[in-house]
């Protein structure tokens, strides 16, 4: 509002969209066309769950043969608080054979992704998602996208409202456009020129993405204060007694550009039990006036703000709510707890968490994973739930199927959580390459290698059990969230990483970047002088990002060789 800049491409062809549908119905039916679809089509399909990529690993020898690359597109499923039915999960599985790779991806907003999907592959794809009753519309774009909580699948009060409360939202902040149904769902087309209001949105919906996380100070396994907004239930037992409200959280920033940052959400509310949807809407409506519509790297909730002022964004919070707000409360501090293995839900049943490395759940010749939990939820008919950090929990399983889940795990060679050092259980990573058009460098093809390098540098220093997370993402935009675990790698330049440290394992303290550009294979060599200084100078109950927080950049900085990595310059 006010600014005078000219609007960005994007929010030029919103505009025009006639309700998110633009030509992107004619532009898929041309299945026989040579190259992708056009950039209008490319910016509006995102707001429908659905990025067109291609194969990068391909790309330079198919265009010196005078080939097309192999375009392809990424669906994402909307699922609020990541909770699947047994028959939901059986039928999203189906589909990665008959309409994607042979994989779902876990991802660390607890959706699932299907990937290399082809052009004439994607409306029965998307479809078939809206018979289960799921769908791809707004997983991914300028809007609320996927709702994420606890995934502990425990039968009390606090998670039943939590879960509750999460798909309440996702439910009420969907856009109203019925383009979605009309393209993918063959809804009967709107023939009117104007298009469905959109109450909440407006005709350009937000200027950004927009993440919501639901919390409580025992369970921050969704990272709440990485989000837009997020919404910290306070329990006294199992009674709400309100919300803790953040606002401006998001892990974004673009490494030449000073102006962009990560930054965590700020406490500027406590709302009532029933107000959840209410103030969400209201923050909605504070980022859609003031998001910056002319530069979409400084567009995020985060940045307005910074810009207006903690004091001037809560006045105008405040209009929208349409009166004052209670100042944020006093809360305990935020813990992660351990959610794989065998838990009780509550209700004479349990829930198993399984690994999954990557979210990536695949068969491979080391491990059928996939095959695994196809069976168990066939043979038990467990009810699957998507976590924050990629991995599945099997919920509603008899206690006498304890021995057969794992046995089935077993035969089929996966992992289990107890085979894993706790490193490699927390760590985390992104797409990134072949298929992510940002990624600057790998990720998840180098995750199980630089989890390696670390583990072997940590046992060396006798620190083998220490629990500390690790965060791999191929570039800046952190979908891995880097920039709050005890140590985040970010995609620099080809081969080449980007090291913050110093935040804390339960995602309430920043990193910082401590050296710019490492090879990947020296990421070992130049943390490790760093965990010897941890295990001799640690203070009583410190962690290795807490450790790292008190020495400071400049003294990590000191204690790497010189010849493995290129130190940041301090802050000022």
């Amino acid at each position: 509002m006010g600014n005078l800049r000219k609007p960005s491409g994007v929010e030029l062809s919103k505009a025009a969209s006639r309700g998110l549908r633009g030509d992107i119905a004619e532009q898929l039916a041309a299945t026989e066309a040579r190259g992708g679809i056009s950039e209008n089509a490319y910016n509006l399909l995102k707001m429908h769950g659905v990025y067109e990529q291609f194969d990068r690993d391909t790309a330079t020898a198919r265009k010196q043969r005078g080939e097309d690359k192999e375009w392809q597109f990424m669906a994402r499923v909307r699922i609020p608080g990541g909770a699947l039915t047994a028959a939901q999960y059986l039928a999203l599985d189906g589909l990665a054979d008959q309409y994607a790779n042979s994989t779902l991806r876990v991802t660390t907003r607890q959706a699932i992704q299907f990937h290399a999907i082809l052009r004439e592959n994607l409306k029965p794809a998307i479809r078939a998602v809206g018979e289960t009753l799921l769908t791809t519309m707004a997983a991914c774009g300028d809007v609320v996208r996927t709702i994420v909580t606890s995934p502990a699948p425990r039968r009390d009060a606090v998670h039943t409202r939590l879960l509750a409360t999460a798909r309440q939202l996702s439910q009420a902040l969907l856009p109203r456009t019925r383009a979605h149904a009309e393209m993918f769902l063959d809804g009967e087309r709107l023939e009117d020129a104007v298009p469905e209001a959109e109450p909440l949105y407006g005709p350009t919906y937000l200027a950004r993405k927009f993440k919501i996380a639901i919390a409580t100070p025992a369970d921050n396994t969704p990272d709440v204060l990485a989000n837009d907004l997020g919404l910290i239930g306070l329990f006294e037992g199992e009674h709400l007694t309100g919300w803790q409200v953040v606002i401006g959280g998001g892990m974004g920033m673009t490494h030449t550009r000073g102006d962009t940052y990560p930054r965590l959400a700020t406490p500027v509310a406590f709302v009532g039990p029933e107000d959840a949807l209410r103030v969400a809407e209201a923050v909605v409506r504070l980022a859609r006036d003031h998001g910056d519509r002319t530069d979409r790297k400084r567009a995020r909730l985060k940045y307005v703000i910074d810009d207006l002022g903690l004091d001037a964004a809560r006045a105008e919070l405040e209009r929208h709510w349409g009166g004052s707000l209670q100042p944020p409360v006093e809360m305990p501090r935020l813990e992660v707890p351990e959610l794989l293995g065998w838990h009780h839900q509550g209700n004479g049943r349990f829930w198993y968490g399984v690994p999954v490395p990557s979210g990536r759940i695949q068969d491979t010749g080391g491990a059928a994973l996939r095959s695994a939990l196809r069976e168990i939820v066939q043979r038990f008919g467990a009810d699957p739930v998507m976590t924050p950090q990629q991995d599945v929990l099997l919920s509603n399983l008899p206690a006498d199927a304890r021995p057969r889940v794992e046995a089935i795990l077993r035969a089929h060679g996966v992992a289990l959580a107890e085979d894993l050092t706790p490193l490699a259980r927390w760590a985390l990573a992104c797409p990134a390459l072949p298929t992510c058009g940002l990624a600057l460098t790998e990720a998840e093809r180098v995750r199980a290698p630089l989890v390696a390098q670390v583990e072997a540098a940590l046992a060396r220093q006798g620190l083998a059990g220490e629990r500390l997370s690790l965060r791999i993402t191929g570039c800046p935009n952190g979908c891995a969230r880097p920039y709050q675990g005890d140590i985040g790698l970010v995609g620099r330049i080809p081969g080449h990483f980007a090291i913050f440290l110093g935040g804390d394992f339960a995602g309430t303290r920043l990193s910082t970047l401590v050296f710019e550009r490492v090879p990947e294979a020296a990421i070992g060599a130049t943390l490790e002088p760093l965990f010897a200084a941890f295990a001799t100078q640690r203070l009583a109950g410190e962690g290795f990002g807490d450790f790292c927080h008190r020495v400071g950049a400049a003294a990590l900085a000191a204690l790497a060789p010189d010849a493995a990595a290129l130190p940041a310059r301090a802050a000022a």
